[in-house]
């Protein structure tokens, strides 16, 4: 050892020794880090799309699970949503209608594929849908949101629900002074009838995240023991009205 290296120990032995600890413990995160798999597709159809996506919220999916196709419509079927008004439009308008959130069309595109999708999917995934066409007006309407299952909870989340806007990116969500750019749907408020089988709504989204979210927490096994079948789904047809 010369004797400059001997002098740089000697005035900041703790400095090189923490530089090295530190350059240790990031390498032992870096191995410890789980990669984020890139979205794979279920299905994709002209604007329509279905893939399973990290969840950032959760490592704890009960991924890979059994949902036929048939028991994911009867759930869709069961969402509804409505118009969110203030106290004072309730004053004078009363409540919103509650509709459901999802045609029955819709419910035949998406229900296969969402049950191919959690059956695919593992914990730390969940299945992304987006639902999008033309309007005879020219505007593009959207539903979309994601799905996964934690334990005996389905959870169910909606950013859009037959939200009309212009075609392509909504970018009326982020500036308002756009000419000739209608504006976006009003918020909405989601539920799962009968509510007995809710066990929780949270309402919210990421930061800086435009979409609003609600996240409707099902107990499914319950709801499915009790609510009527959807028909038709498992053979891919669509039900009489």
């Amino acid at each position: 050892m010369n004797r400059a290296t001997r002098s740089v120990q000697q005035i900041y032995p703790w400095s090189v020794r923490g530089l090295f600890l530190l350059a240790g413990l990031a390498m032992i995160a870096g191995c410890a880090t789980q990669p984020v798999s890139a979205p794979k597709a279920i299905y994709e159809s002209g604007l329509n799309t279905i893939r399973l996506e990290g969840d950032p919220d959760s490592s704890v999916n009960s991924h890979p699970a059994t949902l036929t196709p048939t028991e994911i419509g009867t759930l869709l079927r069961n969402v509804r949503v409505w118009e969110r008004r203030n106290a004072i439009h309730r004053l004078f308008n009363g409540d919103a209608d509650r509709t459901r959130a999802f045609r029955d069309e819709e419910i035949v595109l998406l229900a296969p594929h969402l049950s191919k999708g959690v059956a695919q999917a593992t914990a730390a995934q969940r299945v992304h849908f987006r639902l999008s066409h033309a309007t005879d007006q020219g505007e593009e309407e959207t539903t979309a949101g994601w799905l996964s299952i934690r334990g005996s909870i389905l959870v169910l989340a909606l950013s859009e629900v037959h939200d009309r806007h212009s075609p392509g990116p909504d970018i009326s969500k982020y500036d308002r002074q756009m000419p000739n750019v209608p504006e976006r749907s009003a918020a909405f408020d989601a539920a799962f009838e009968p509510e007995d089988y809710l066990a929780k709504v949270s309402s919210g989204g990421r930061l800086f995240a435009p979409d609003q979210q609600e996240e409707l927490h099902i107990r499914y096994r319950e709801a499915l023991a009790a609510l009527p079948v959807y028909p038709g789904l498992e053979q891919g047809r669509q039900p009489r009205p």
